[in-house]
């Protein structure tokens, strides 16, 4: 009899074991269910709505600009209502963070299938494309904002996601990567060459010999704009050394 009791005790324990292991289990997979749903929702997404074309990237000009295949028929596309530091301007000087944003671009697109959406405006003064680029069902605008390598520039009637843009600039802003690591840096009308000048000048009070003692500073890959970059140390000339 006592056997009994102690083998039904024992079953007991062990249900109820059991139960609060469920119990924990559904919590936790809830909450994480809960966070993948919030962090997508502030991504901008395609619809069944908008029409897309599709488009070959053949190559990248900088870090808002393409060449493309459309049907056979070569274009060039501007990112729409984002602005990316110059690189290849026939009157002004490389700029902080071009290189990198060029970079990121090429790496991103080069040979890629994308989709392309227009705003309101088909082409731009120059008869480029106007376009918002779509990758695997990201925004490529949305993403030079959010890792700072450009900034919204508004050009209205083009303004269909300039909110959105805002925000997510916001947050970089606030961050201080990218193009706002550099105080002043960015304004409305473009990037400040003042900024340039300050940065250049402050990379001739720290010196590195070689990449290996930048890697020791821990300041491995070194900008343009940091302190103590040189093209020494930038071998490709892209604008980024000790990579």
């Amino acid at each position: 009899m006592k056997q009994r009791k102690r083998v039904k005790s024992i079953w007991f324990l062990v249900l109820f074991i059991v139960l609060i292991s469920y119990i924990g289990y559904k919590s936790i997979h809830q909450k994480v269910d809960n966070t993948a749903s919030v962090s997508a929702s502030s991504i901008l997404k395609m619809d069944d709505k908008t029409p897309y074309i599709d488009a070959l990237v053949t190559s990248v000009v900088d870090g808002d600009t393409l060449h493309v295949l459309i049907n056979n028929k070569k274009e060039t596309v501007r990112l729409v209502l984002v602005d990316t530091p110059e690189t290849k301007h026939p009157t002004k000087p490389i700029e902080p963070f071009g290189p990198e944003a060029s970079k990121f671009t090429k790496e991103l697109l080069e040979g890629k299938v994308v989709k392309l959406e227009q705003d309101v405006s088909a082409t731009d003064r120059y008869g480029r494309l106007l376009k918002y680029v779509w990758l695997n069902g990201q925004m490529v605008n949305e993403i030079l904002l959010e890792k700072g390598l450009a900034r919204v520039a508004v050009f209205p009637p083009d303004v269909k996601y300039v909110e959105a843009f805002r925000a997510v600039q916001k947050k970089a802003q606030e961050a201080k990567i990218g193009i706002w690591s550099l105080e002043n840096y960015v304004k409305d009308n473009g990037f400040e060459p003042a900024a340039t000048t300050k940065a250049t000048s402050s990379n001739q009070n720290v010196e590195y010999a070689s990449c290996a003692a930048v890697r020791a500073a821990g300041k491995a890959p070194i900008h343009k704009a940091d302190p103590g970059y040189s093209r020494l140390l930038d071998r490709d000339g892209d604008g980024v050394g000790c990579e």
